[in-house]
């Protein structure tokens, strides 16, 4: 039996055509030889077989046949969804008759077809491109269509990619006013179908659809109360069961030992809570798509500050683990500067201080490098007689930080004072920790509960709300849209996106939704930072590197100010807009911008604001650059050929764009020297107004002096946070909830 099946035929004449250096006919004689040891072979099996071999050939050498196997894929992917809608032609069928099936299905949300006429359905539908499913590499695309594109309630597509993306795109401009929503429409879609950017998973698997929300994570502060622990936790089960991950701050709970109501030596400090919080990222799981996702974070003068640090290591007593969080430490420049120079360093309950001091050591932040009201505060609880304190020596809490680094990857690394300087809403509030993946810095506080009585007998829950951040993001392809040149006309519409997420999303946290409303942060970000310094021929490891680095940022941060102070103009400025640094200018001052562009803008945004009190995040993406083809966030590959591991099968990737031209530019990412990356990313974080998730990788045999080189420079060279230290030996879980 000979392989004569028509479709497939033509479409291995297609493929061939387009890429001629690629056998096909190898792969086709390799299929028919497979089919003559059997007589009877259904068309599904001839197409695993065409697949299966097309995938075998994905290597390093001739990496072009991961764009045969996702045309295979896409083939049958057309034909199951065309037997699901009742089309008769194979691919895309009517637009509108997708949407009407998948509403009367309860799959898509009412207001699709409430929102918008049958005619600009229709009118959508025509601008819909299937030829751009041609950019898809086959990890892309089976990505995409096994996580994120509409399916019956029986597993079965429906969906396809293209309608994927105009999908989100109705979504997202839903609300924008109708003589000019269309034409707004059309460009969102430009920007996903041409894979320029992409939207955070929770929007990409959301959008359009009836249940989930759209922001990628969230942070909480809990407040030093059962009633206020009890509450976070249920805020935190109930964010995770919508596909949200979150950053919860410890900080202000008392420490193992105080005292409550006045009896001493009775507090159990934060490990327990923390247990309550890992009982729920298990037991919580995410649309029953994988377990929730937490990272707490402590103070690293907190007296539990050793417990926490063991919670996650796989030796001690495991009633006293958490295995399932994830850690981060707030660090304050006051601690590195004793570990630089082996001093002590003092630990102190955060109860004991509020009471005794009169002020939460918390509170408060270095206004100046080398000076401020924290080490001021801290100086004072140090020589106070009547606060208990603990000493050691700071450098054996950072032992203990990188013991744990080195065996778990965590704790992240959260300088306080570096992200309070820089937090463009000082005048409103205080930032404490970070989020799931440490690129979301905004305003934190704690929600405050009280019961009161009524005359009727009643009891009411008062909730004054904190700020309970919110994350939403999207992140620009960098090597697809930088050497497209279509930076200025694509961050106009992302921002627009991102911003239109505020106000269609739905969270089911009240002071979630206050909070994003107030704030009206967004995360816009990159990935595929070494696939672009691939393509324009420059090494990592290089000044080029770096100055590039500098100067491309500067441009984005530009471009996204200005995108979001055009809104401001459009829609008004974001409610705390007034005190901000954007409004007295020091925003500008601080960054030390300079020249007509800057002036320009910093002139705009004073006189009309912004729209976005928050506005640019990098996020870990490792996921949606898949699906986008290119690498993911600010990191370096691991190699240039891998096996990506599923659940059960594995699939060869390949560096993008990968020849002889860009091999010798995807160098790995543990042989580069990570002061390098360190240069770069300081360039990178003087224009990010919020934190980049940015890893350390590192050998397993590395030396204890070496790695705290490394920690030294990132604090010293103005990093905010660091996210992962991946070594050699370490297994990290991937975060799901900020690929974007």
């Amino acid at each position: 039996m000979q392989l004569k099946t028509n479709s497939i035929q033509d479409l291995l004449k297609e493929i061939q055509e387009e890429y001629p250096l690629l056998s096909v006919e190898e792969v086709e004689s390799k299929v028919d030889n497979a089919l003559k040891e059997k007589e009877e072979w259904t068309a599904d099996q001839i197409h695993r077989l065409l697949l299966q071999a097309a995938v075998e050939r994905i290597t390093s050498e001739e990496p072009d046949w991961t764009y045969v196997a996702a045309r295979l894929y896409l083939h049958k992917l057309y034909e199951e969804a065309a037997a699901v809608r009742g089309n008769s032609a194979h691919g895309y069928g009517r637009f509108y008759e997708l949407i009407q099936l998948l509403t009367n299905e309860g799959i898509y949300d009412s207001q699709l077809v409430a929102g918008y006429t049958k005619e600009e359905i229709e009118q959508l539908g025509e601008v819909i491109d299937p030829k751009k499913d041609r950019l898809f590499t086959y990890i892309g695309i089976v990505t995409l269509s096994e996580r994120y594109l509409a399916r019956t309630h029986d597993k079965q597509p429906a969906e396809l990619p293209q309608e994927r993306w105009m999908i989100i795109a109705m979504t997202l401009m839903i609300n924008e006013p109708k003589n000019h929503r269309l034409a707004l429409v059309k460009e969102a879609y430009w920007a996903l179908s041409n894979l320029y950017m992409t939207t955070a998973t929770p929007t990409l698997a959301n959008a359009g659809k009836s249940y989930g929300q759209l922001s990628s994570c969230f942070i909480d502060t809990v407040d030093d109360s059962l009633r206020s622990i009890f509450d976070a936790n249920t805020d935190a089960a109930t964010l995770s069961k919508n596909g949200g991950g979150l950053g919860i701050y410890l900080g202000k709970i008392r420490c193992q030992g105080s005292d409550i109501k006045g009896f001493k030596y009775v507090s159990s400090g934060v490990i327990p809570w923390m247990k309550q919080l890992n009982n729920t990222a298990v037991s919580v799981d995410q649309l029953g798509q994988r377990q929730g996702a937490i990272a707490v974070y402590l103070d690293v003068w907190h007296r539990d500050i050793f417990s926490f640090l063991e919670t996650r290591l796989n030796n001690g007593d495991e009633r006293r683990r958490t295995h399932d969080l994830f850690t981060g430490v707030s660090i304050p420049d006051l601690f590195m500067e004793a570990v630089e120079a082996r001093e002590d360093w003092y630990l102190f309950d955060p109860h004991e201080v509020r009471k005794v001091m009169g002020y939460s050591l918390e509170d408060s932040f270095d206004e100046k490098q080398g000076e401020g009201t924290f080490r001021k505060r801290y100086q004072e609880c140090v020589a106070h007689p009547g606060l208990s304190k603990k000493s050691v020596p700071a450098i054996e809490i950072m032992k203990a930080i990188m013991i744990s680094q080195l065996e778990t990857g965590t704790p992240y690394m959260f300088y306080r004072d570096t992200v309070n300087r820089a937090n463009p809403n000082k005048h409103a509030g205080m930032i404490y920790a970070s989020n799931l993946c440490t690129e979301i810095c905004q305003n934190m506080s704690p929600t405050v509960v009280k019961e009161e009585k009524t005359e009727d007998g009643n009891i009411i829950i008062i909730k004054e709300p904190g700020d309970y951040v919110v994350c939403n993001l999207s992140s620009i392809s960098l090597a697809r849209a930088v050497m497209d040149d279509v930076l200025e006309r694509l961050i106009a519409i992302q921002v627009r996106m991102l911003d239109n997420v505020i106000d269609i999303n739905r969270i089911p946290v009240p002071q979630a939704e206050i909070t994003n409303a107030k704030y009206r942060g967004i995360g816009l970000g990159t990935f595929g930072w070494q696939h672009l310094l691939a393509l324009k021929g420059l090494s990592w490891e290089s000044e080029e590197a770096v100055n590039y680095c500098d100067e491309l940022y500067e441009n984005i941060a530009l471009l996204t100010i200005k995108a979001s102070a055009d809104l401001a103009r459009e829609k008004g400025a974001y409610p705390m807009f007034k005190g901000s640094d954007w409004a007295t200018g020091a925003y500008f001052e601080n960054k030390k911008y300079r020249g007509e562009k800057w002036e320009t803008i910093k002139k705009q945004v004073q006189a009309t604001g912004i729209r976005n009190g928050y506005l640019l995040a990098v996020a870990p993406n490792s996921s949606t650059a898949l699906i986008a083809g290119s690498t993911a966030g600010i990191d370096p590959i691991f190699r240039k050929e891998y096996m990506e591991e599923k659940k059960d099968y594995r699939i060869p990737v390949t560096a993008p764009d990968l020849s002889p031209q860009t091999a010798w530019y995807y160098k790995s990412v543990f042989l580069i020297d990570q002061h390098w990356s360190i240069r770069q990313n300081a360039k990178r974080q003087r224009h990010i107004d919020q934190g980049i998730s940015f890893n350390l990788y590192v050998r397993n045999d590395i030396k204890a002096k070496a790695l705290l080189d490394l920690h030294l420079d990132a604090w010293k060279s103005g990093l905010k946070t660091t996210y992962y230290v991946r070594s050699t030996a370490s297994d990290i879980e991937e975060c799901d909830s900020c690929h974007s």
